[in-house]
C-alpha cells in the first residue's frame, strides 16, 4: 500500500510539474562523460552579476531567459577548456536555436586578444566571447576550478552542473539536451 501511495504521489508531482519530469528523463540518458553532469534535486538560483561582451557592453545570464542555456566557464590558460571548446561549438551548431544556446564565459584575467586567438586557433566561431574579468559571476555561482559547465532552465535557474571537461558533441550529450528541448517544443 505504501509503495502504491509513493508511486501515485510521484505521478501527481510530475504531472503538476512537467519540467521536473523532463529533467528526470534527461538525467536518465546520461552515459560516458555525461555521467559527470549532476542534476540538482531542486533548481537553484543562477548568478545575476553582470558580465561583459567582447565589445565591452554589459550582459547577464538574464539575457538568455526563455531558453535552455548551457553556460561554460573557461579561461585562455585552461588546457581542458581548449580540448572541450570545439565540442561545445559542435553542440551549438547541432542543437542551438530559439530553445537552446551554448554560452561561454571567460572568467578571471583573460585579455581580449588572447580570447580571440584561443577561439581562432581551435576553429570556434559560433560561440559568444563573454567576459567575467573580476570573476564576480563565477564567485556568485561557486565556480571552483575550470572548466565548469552549468545547465540553466528557461526560468534561468541552475538545474545541473558538470565539473571538468566533457564531450559535449557526444550522442549522450545531445540526447540529454534533446530530451530537455522536447519539453520546450
Amino acid at each position: 500500500m505504501k509503495r502504491a501511495f509513493v508511486a501515485l504521489y510521484t505521478a501527481l508531482v510530475l504531472l503538476a510539474n512537467p519540467a521536473l519530469a523532463d529533467v528526470e528523463a534527461a538525467a536518465a540518458l546520461r552515459e560516458g562523460d555525461m555521467k559527470k553532469l549532476a542534476f540538482h534535486s531542486e533548481p537553484k538560483a543562477a548568478g545575476t552579476t553582470a558580465i561583459e561582451t567582447y565589445d565591452g557592453e554589459t550582459a547577464s545570464l538574464g539575457d538568455y531567459a526563455g531558453k535552455w542555456v548551457l553556460v561554460n566557464f573557461w579561461a585562455t590558460w585552461c588546457a581542458p577548456c581548449r580540448e572541450e571548446m570545439p565540442m561545445l561549438s559542435d553542440l551549438q551548431r547541432d542543437l542551438g536555436g530559439a530553445d537552446f544556446e551554448v554560452v561561454t564565459i571567460a572568467t578571471g584575467r583573460n585579455p581580449k586578444p588572447a580570447m580571440r586567438a584561443f577561439f581562432d586557433e581551435i576553429g570556434v566561431d559560433n560561440l559568444p566571447l563573454l567576459r567575467d574579468p573580476k570573476s564576480g559571476l563565477a564567485r556568485e555561482m561557486s565556480v571552483l576550478g575550470l572548466p565548469i559547465t552549468v545547465l540553466l532552465n528557461p526560468d534561468g535557474q541552475e538545474v545541473a552542473r558538470l565539473q571538468g571537461d566533457a564531450d559535449w558533441s557526444s550522442d549522450s550529450a545531445k540526447a540529454v539536451i534533446s530530451a530537455l528541448l522536447g519539453a520546450a517544443g
